[in-house]
């Protein structure tokens, strides 16, 4: 059973010109390579298939013999009528609206010679929209976004801003992408130290490519976290959001948020932490242990100088990477004396008598 192009458009037989220019637009601009570097080889059948459909529809001669013999009979050329073409050809009348067209082995209508063959699908897409000069003509709106496209010959385009990816072809093409999803994504200072890798799954609406209603998918997408990244961040997925009913797939934008952490404090490329003291370990010394966001331990220690509260002492390079040269900020360690809120009689004795 040959292919039945009234389906491959989504259109219904009795569809007129606007509704099959329509529906060629949408589905040509769906499945253009370009947009589909992911799926190349399936996005340029669907396009070449789109492109056969369209060609076929939209000229009345090669509509009217698929209407009758189909696919098969289209390609083929037209079957032998009464005896007329003999074995070396063939001449036949076949109904065309309200008047009949005939056929000959010199020469079929609408240059099929002895049967159809379908023109490249990339000159059908050119041919379309450059016959619209600036607009859409007579399919009733506009073209999405602002195309401008360019060929050796100077096909006019809609400017506005947009630019050909190809210089002098036509295959490459841009319009006004549509506005990312843009998602928060939180990630742990431990995360951001040491990088990580993280699986999210995304779940969005794509078009059913015969009815063209939305279909709720579900995907996997991969992000490796790079050391030092920062809030504000954006990892940006093409083409893996919903799929819009012009034909456009809008990306997934996630943009890295921070995560509070209990004990360290992020500043630039710094870290920042408060060690609380008692007032004795502040006037006599003292000697602590930190786990760093890499799970070292890392010791702190004071033996020869009184500390005051508001303090800070630095630790070289043990601060976030960059994620960019790889260097280490500081660690800088804030101290915080907490005093007694009482004393009793023989300790404040001994304390004067101590710094007396």
């Amino acid at each position: 059973m040959g292919k039945d192009y009234y389906a491959i458009l989504g259109i219904p037989r009795d569809a007129d010109d606007d509704t099959i220019k329509k529906a060629y637009r949408k589905l040509a601009l769906k499945w253009h390579p370009d947009r589909n570097k992911d799926k190349a080889e399936v996005a340029k059948a669907k396009f070449q298939e789109v492109g056969e459909a369209y060609e076929v529809l939209s000229d009345k001669n090669k509509r009217a013999i698929f209407d009758q013999y189909g696919e098969e009979g289209l390609k083929a050329g037209p079957p032998p009528s009464g005896g007329d073409g003999g074995a070396g050809g063939f001449a036949g009348d076949f109904p065309s609206g309200g008047g009949t067209f005939r056929f000959s082995t010199s020469g079929m209508p609408g240059g099929m010679g002895g049967g159809f063959h379908p023109s490249d699908a990339e000159d059908i897409f050119k041919h379309f929209f450059a016959s619209f000069g600036g607009g859409m003509g007579g399919m009733g709106d506009s073209m999405p976004g602002n195309f401008s496209f360019s060929t050796e010959g100077g096909m006019p385009g809609r400017g506005g801003g947009a630019r050909s990816r190809r210089a002098g072809g036509f295959g490459g093409f841009e319009d006004e992408k549509p506005p990312a999803i843009k998602r928060p994504f939180p990630i742990s200072l431990e995360d951001l130290y040491k990088g990580a890798t993280k699986r999210l799954k995304v779940t969005r609406k794509l078009r059913d490519g015969a009815t063209g209603r939305p279909v709720t998918t579900d995907k996997i997408l991969t992000i490796n976290v790079k050391p030092g990244w920062k809030a504000g961040t954006k990892i940006r997925f093409p083409g893996e959001g919903d799929e819009l009913e012009n034909g456009q797939t809008q990306d997934i934008e996630f943009i890295v948020e921070e995560k509070p952490h209990p004990v360290y404090k992020r500043e630039g490329d710094n870290l920042r932490m408060t060690i609380q003291l008692t007032l004795v370990e502040a006037l006599t010394g003292f000697k602590k242990t930190i786990k760093t966001l890499d799970d070292r331990t890392l010791s702190v220690n004071n033996t020869k100088s009184v500390i005051h509260s508001g303090q800070e002492s630095r630790v070289a390079n043990e601060g976030m990477p960059n994620s960019k040269t790889g260097k280490k900020g500081d660690l800088i360690i804030t101290y915080d004396v907490k005093f007694p809120t009482s004393l009793t009689d023989s300790q404040k004795e001994a304390i004067k008598k101590a710094l007396s």
